[in-house]
C-alpha cells in the first residue's frame, strides 16, 4: 500500500470572510505578482511567492521569522548572522527565531535567546568551573568557558610581583570551583573563547550578596552594555550601601557596600600599599555580617531587575535605579507596608508601566 504524504496544515486560523469576486486574482494577475516578487518586507526587503512556494510566514505584527522562513529571493542583498542559502537557491532564509536587522544591503537575523558573545572590554560576572595549573576556567554565559590566567590577577605583594612556583601550588586559594568573580575580556581566541583579567580593585572575588542570572540579550530584556555597569547606591528604609554589579553577559551580583581600606584612610595611601592591604581579605570567602534592612533591600533590588527582564526592559543603571524608587513608593502603599518586597507577575507589569509610561 502506498504511503500518502499531506501537507502540513495552517496553525494559523483563516479569516472567515467570503471572497468577493472582484478579490479573487486572475492567472495574468498571479504570474504578474509571482514575478513582481510579492509583498516588501518593511518596504525594502522583497518577499518571494511562487506556485511552488507558500507566502511567507513574516508577520508584521510581532516582527519575529522562524527556523527555515524565507526572508527574501532578492540578489541584492548579502546574508548576515543568523540566516543561510539553501543549496541551488538563492533565498536567504532564517536559521534562528529573531528579528531581522539590516546594514546597508546585509541582512541579519538577531535570535530572541542566545548565549552571550564576548567582546574585549565587556564587564562580566563569572562562575569558576574549574582549576588547571596556572589558570582557572570561567562559565561567562557563552558557548564556551572563559580562561582566566594566574598571571592576569592582583596577588599579595602588589601587582607586579611575580609569580613563583609556590603561586601556582597555592591557586585554589585565591578561587576555588564554585566562587563567583566579576572580570574583564581582556583577549578573544580565533575558536570563541575569551581571557579574563581582574587587574583592578574594583574586580576580584564576590561576597555579601545574591546573584541573578537573567535572560535576553540587549533591548529585549536583558543587560545592555552602558556607561556604567558597576555602581553603588543608598538603599531606602534605613538600609546601608548597596552595590550593584551589572555583567554584559546576563549575570547580576547584587551585595552589601563593604569600604576598602582606601576609603577608610580617604584614599590617602599609595595604589602599591594599597594593593598590599586589600589583597588579604580580597581573596576570603567569608561573607561580612549583613542586617536585616540591608538583606530586604537587596532582595527588593533582585526584583526589581527581574521584573525589568520579564518585561521586555533594559537593564542598566537608570532603569534599575528608576525601578528601585518606583519599589519602594509601591510598597509605601501596600497592606504590608516595607516589608513588601513582591515585584513578580500584575506588580512587575505595575512597575514596568510606571517606568515606561504606558
Amino acid at each position: 500500500m502506498p504511503i500518502t504524504i499531506l501537507p502540513p496544515k495552517s496553525s494559523r486560523p483563516i479569516p472567515s470572510r467570503r471572497a468577493d469576486p472582484e478579490d479573487v486574482p486572475s492567472d495574468s494577475d498571479s504570474d504578474t505578482s509571482s514575478q513582481a516578487g510579492g509583498a516588501d518586507l518593511d518596504g525594502d526587503i522583497p518577499m518571494i511567492t511562487t506556485a511552488n512556494k507558500s507566502s511567507p510566514k513574516y508577520d508584521s505584527n510581532t516582527g519575529i521569522v522562524t527556523p527555515g522562513e524565507l526572508i527574501t529571493s532578492d540578489p541584492q542583498w548579502m546574508r548576515g548572522h543568523g540566516t543561510y542559502i539553501p543549496l541551488g537557491t538563492k533565498d536567504i532564509t532564517s536559521s534562528v527565531a529573531g528579528t531581522i536587522t539590516r546594514t546597508n544591503k546585509l541582512i541579519s537575523v538577531r535570535p530572541l535567546r542566545a548565549r552571550y558573545t564576548p567582546e574585549v572590554g565587556d564587564l562580566v560576572v563569572g562562575r569558576i568551573v574549574e582549576v588547571q595549573a596556572k589558570r582557572w576556567r570561567v562559565d561567562v554565559g557563552s558557548t564556551q568557558l572563559a580562561s582566566l590566567p594566574l598571571s592576569a590577577i592582583n596577588l599579595p605583594g602588589g601587582i607586579l610581583r611575580k609569580r613563583t612556583e609556590t603561586d601556582e601550588l597555592q591557586i585554589r586559594t585565591f578561587f576555588a570551583e564554585g566562587d563567583l568573580l566579576v572580570a574583564e575580556v581582556q583577549q578573544l581566541f580565533q575558536d570563541g573563547g575569551a581571557s579574563l583579567h581582574t587587574r583592578s580593585l574594583k574586580y576580584g572575588k564576590l561576597r555579601n550578596g545574591v546573584f541573578v542570572a537573567v535572560t535576553g540579550m540587549g533591548g529585549g530584556g536583558g543587560v545592555v552594555r552602558s556607561r556604567r555597569q558597576v555602581w553603588t547606591m543608598d538603599a531606602a528604609n534605613g538600609a546601608g550601601q548597596i552595590d550593584v554589579v551589572l555583567g554584559v553577559n546576563g549575570y547580576v551580583w547584587i551585595s552589601k557596600h563593604v569600604e576598602t581600606p582606601a576609603e577608610v584612610e580617604n584614599k590617602t595611601m599609595g595604589i602599591t600599599n594599597m594593593e598590599e592591604n586589600v589583597s588579604a581579605t580580597m581573596y576570603s570567602s567569608q561573607n561580612d555580617p549583613i542586617d536585616s534592612d540591608t538583606m530586604r533591600e537587596i532582595v527588593r533590588l533582585r526584583g526589581v531587575v527581574t521584573a525589568l527582564v520579564e518585561n521586555s526592559l533594559r537593564v542598566d543603571e537608570d532603569m534599575v535605579v528608576r525601578g528601585y524608587q518606583e519599589a519602594v513608593e509601591m510598597a509605601l502603599l501596600s497592606s504590608k507596608g516595607p516589608e513588601d518586597v513582591y515585584l513578580g507577575g500584575e506588580r512587575g507589569q505595575q512597575l514596568a508601566a510606571a517606568l515606561t509610561g504606558v
